[in-house]
């Protein structure tokens, strides 16, 4: 189970930077989770092999009569609702404020884990400065910078203490997200599949407002399924209970094993759908993609292989991805899809045993090895896959820093060639030897 932390706090306090700083990347990431909200940036940030995800959240206000302020400021209160810690960010340099006691104040009545960053802190005489801040009342205070990220590692070892534990009680059978942009027909797909109307089926996008579950234990299968919330344009959230839809949304994402994007075959495969694309991808899930309202479609005996090419040319450098044209209303291969969602997670648990893989890439790479480098050669001497739950390969050299993305790319290739990884994210690392 990966945990939530909202970095919330007044405007101008850093809270972008520090997230920019948790997340590894110079710029927030908004364009691969599309319409969270205005100004809301999504990332995903581990430590210490502890996986988590981050929210940046606006800067609250309360006393603005702004309108847009407000809205964000609602949306602040969604986050806190949703996450499991808090970082609560102040500037050092402009001292405690009274819209930081309001936050304060608003924070000790959520009962959320929070911790109170003191942020700026470049200097010893700084340090001194952020004792003040012992007045909010919390007891995890830290001083930190955080855009050089001096005192960002002592928070981090507590924070990660802090985000829920996987519970080992919970049923083995795999987890399939369905997601999509808001009527789409994610919860037609279910209704269809378990034979009953479970869910709230209407032409009003944004109808399924949570992330609800179903056992599913007919036909030789067994799997939950999970009907998320559907994830929409930034520009056109306009709904506080919508923005908390996405949150649950991503959280299912997250906690799924393989994910079942489902996009209308009459709209297209475009930027959104990318976008959720991407993000299951980011978070190595198995995908399977469905192209649904196939029976409206006017089509031909080229059709199918034309919208196949198009979502490989817009999810390049991915390219094996099992596609699946369904129509949930008539249930058209709507059992297929999930017989191939099932093979998909059957794949991503797969392991080849280390002999097998260097006795088939070793000689690969000997007749095609790693560009040189400044006149030095890169001898790859061994390779195994990682024990993780989704396929992990280390590859171990001599001069592993002269080993670029191309290469890597090339490994990967050799690797889905030779063995069945569709639907299946791999990672590749190089290792010194």
């Amino acid at each position: 189970m990966s945990g939530i932390v909202a970095i919330v706090g007044r405007p101008n306090v850093g809270k972008s930077t520090l997230f920019n700083r948790l997340i590894q990347r110079k710029e927030a990431i908004v364009d691969e989770v599309s319409g969270v909200t205005r100004d809301r940036h999504y990332g995903k940030s581990d430590w210490n092999g502890v996986e988590f995800s981050v929210i940046d959240t606006g800067g609250y206000l309360p006393v603005s009569d702004d309108v847009f302020q407000k809205e964000i400021d609602k949306q602040v209160l969604l986050a806190i609702d949703e996450a499991d810690v808090i970082l609560f960010l102040v500037d050092v340099k402009d001292g405690m404020t009274g819209v930081d006691q309001s936050i304060s104040d608003m924070l000790h009545k959520s009962s959320k884990k929070t911790f109170l960053l003191v942020n700026k802190v470049d200097n010893s005489k700084l340090i001194e400065d952020s004792t003040e801040f012992y007045s909010l009342g919390f007891k995890d205070l830290f001083s930190l910078s955080s855009i050089n990220g001096s005192g960002t590692g002592e928070f981090l070892d507590l924070l990660v203490e802090q985000l829920p534990k996987e519970d080992l009680a919970v049923s083995d059978v795999p987890k399939f997200a369905v997601v999509g942009r808001p009527n789409a027909g994610k919860s037609s797909f279910i209704n269809s599949l378990i034979g009953e109307d479970r869910f709230i089926v209407t032409d009003v996008a944004g109808t399924t407002r949570d992330s609800l579950y179903t056992r599913y234990n007919q036909f030789g299968f067994d799997f939950e399924l999970i009907d998320t919330a559907g994830i929409r344009r930034k520009t056109k959230v306009s709904e506080d209970i919508e923005f908390y839809s996405i949150l649950r949304s991503i959280r299912s994402i997250e906690n799924s094993d393989t994910c079942l994007i489902i996009y209308d075959v009459e709209r297209g495969f475009d930027s959104q759908v990318q976008n959720i694309f991407w993000l299951a991808a980011k978070n190595k899930k198995g995908i399977v993609i469905l192209v649904n309202k196939w029976d409206t479609m006017s089509k031909d005996h080229t059709t199918s292989k034309q919208i196949e090419e198009e979502i490989m040319t817009k999810t390049s450098p991915f390219i094996d991805i099992p596609i699946v044209f369904i129509s949930a209303l008539t249930k058209q291969r709507i059992f297929d899809a999930i017989k191939i969602a099932m093979e998909v997670n059957e794949r991503r648990n797969h392991k080849i045993p280390t002999k097998k893989l260097n006795d088939l890439l070793l000689p690969i790479i000997e007749q095609k090895p790693p560009p040189s480098t400044k006149g030095k050669y890169v001898k790859i001497k061994f390779c195994r896959q990682l024990p993780t739950k989704y396929p992990q390969f280390a590859f171990y050299c001599n001069l592993p820093q002269y080993i670029k993305d191309p290469y890597k790319r090339f490994l990967e290739n050799q690797i889905r060639k030779h063995y069945n990884f569709a639907g299946v994210p791999i990672d590749v690392f190089i290792r010194k030897k």
